[in-house]
């Protein structure tokens, strides 16, 4: 298993809309081992290929690394569609991609999810709580989208410093970032 750099707002994978995944094979069974040992390694609770540079629609979850999750299961979630939605929930968000950036967003309580896992089984599943937030968040990066793109203009006033910083590639974080 590898660590893998995670890219941040600026690069341009992180604006495009990732391909879907034909098949799952070795190379997909790689990527997605390397992709949770990368988020594991910066504490992250969800991770989107694009975020490591590759442009498919992948994405990793696990949440049990956090305070009352601990049975919930990792998650290999590709070629992901949301077919409802229900309700609506408000929650502080931060992104591997947007380092020391944390704003709050408002996105469905709960989704009906339809994907493939690493198997390229298919399934249609309900989720809510921290899976459905994750999952959501993740998703936005699988169609060329950052949470920020969510926020009002005034807080995208008060941290566009950050984003320039983070654009400019003056930034640290206590994992492995890509190169600017």
């Amino acid at each position: 298993m590898a660590i893998l750099p995670i890219y941040t707002y600026g690069h341009e994978v992180l604006s495009k809309v990732a391909k879907p995944i034909k098949q799952s094979d070795a190379a997909l069974k790689t990527l997605v081992e390397d992709m949770f040992e990368t988020m594991h390694q910066a504490s992250g609770i969800g991770l989107a290929a694009p975020q490591v540079g590759v442009s498919l629609r992948l994405i990793v979850v696990d949440i049990s690394v956090i305070d009352d999750y601990e049975d919930e299961s990792p998650l290999v979630i590709i070629n992901p569609m949301i077919l409802e939605t229900e309700g609506e929930r408000t929650m502080e968000e931060g992104c591997l991609s947007l380092p020391g950036i944390r704003e709050t967003v408002t996105r469905p309580a709960i989704i009906t999810l339809k994907y493939r896992d690493e198997n390229f089984k298919e399934h249609t599943e309900k989720f809510d709580g921290l899976n459905a937030r994750v999952i959501q968040h993740e998703m936005e990066h699988l169609n060329g989208e950052l949470f920020i793109d969510r926020l009002d203009s005034r807080t995208r006033r008060e941290i566009k410093q950050e984003l320039q910083a983070i654009k400019r590639g003056d930034i640290e974080a206590e994992y492995v970032l890509a190169e600017k």
